[in-house]
């Protein structure tokens, strides 16, 4: 399938999708319309719809979508229906607290290596993953194809290990580190900013409270 230029709006509700897809197959659900499927996704049918033709489609008139089809086309456009090697560049808390999510699994994201600098660390275990040091990064990349590399690690050390990934031929960043990485147009980046998540969910409750209080001094 030729696919056009998809916008990352767009991008960023696939993954919505398909969760509720999978929901719905974990239901028993069989087929829904692009109306009921809004009203559980609390988007409009109208971009449901606009969203899956980018992609073809999927539907048919009067009958709505086919749940299992679709769950697995989603998979496919967004590539969860291959194997992706992944390593943690920083075995702290939130290194480890990723390596334990094992949903990542079943994704088909396969996390096979942890690297951290610490000493205290290196040697240990991680459901089954043994943390190096980073002296082994480069050529553990190449002996293991890996593509995607996380980064749970300080900001002032983020730009070189990205550096030496981008040249050991890892073509995906997951940035947990709070800054902008300079890379290649080749390779993708993926940040993850929590504190900023936490802002944007701060600026929402203080915005409905003000909205609260003043509709009270009316």
């Amino acid at each position: 399938m030729e696919q056009k230029e998809i916008s990352k709006a767009v991008i960023t509700r696939l993954p919505r999708y398909y969760r509720y897809l999978g929901e719905l197959l974990e239901d028993g659900v069989e087929r829904i319309s692009s109306g009921e499927l809004s009203t559980r996704m609390k988007v409009t049918a109208s971009q449901i719809r606009q969203d899956l033709n980018k992609f073809g489609g999927f539907g048919q008139q009067g009958y709505g979508y086919n749940v299992r089809y679709l769950y697995a086309e989603i998979g496919k456009i967004l590539g969860i229906d291959r194997q992706h090697n992944l390593i943690i560049i920083g075995a702290g808390n939130l290194g480890q607290a990723i390596a334990n999510y094992a949903n990542f699994e079943r994704r088909g994201f396969m996390i096979k290596g942890m690297f951290d600098v610490n000493p205290r660390l290196i040697g240990l275990v991680v459901r089954g993953i043994e943390i190096r040091g980073v002296e082994e990064l480069e050529k553990f990349i190449v002996d293991n194809d890996v593509q995607i590399a996380a980064l749970t690690i300080p900001k002032t050390k983020a730009p070189e290990i990205a550096d030496r990934l981008v040249k050991a031929g890892i073509k995906a960043i997951w940035n947990f580190a709070h800054i902008d990485l300079a890379v290649p147009d080749d390779v993708v980046v993926e940040n993850v900013h929590l504190s900023e998540s936490l802002m944007r969910l701060s600026y929402r409750v203080c915005s409905m409270q003000d909205e609260k209080e003043k509709k009270n001094l009316l």
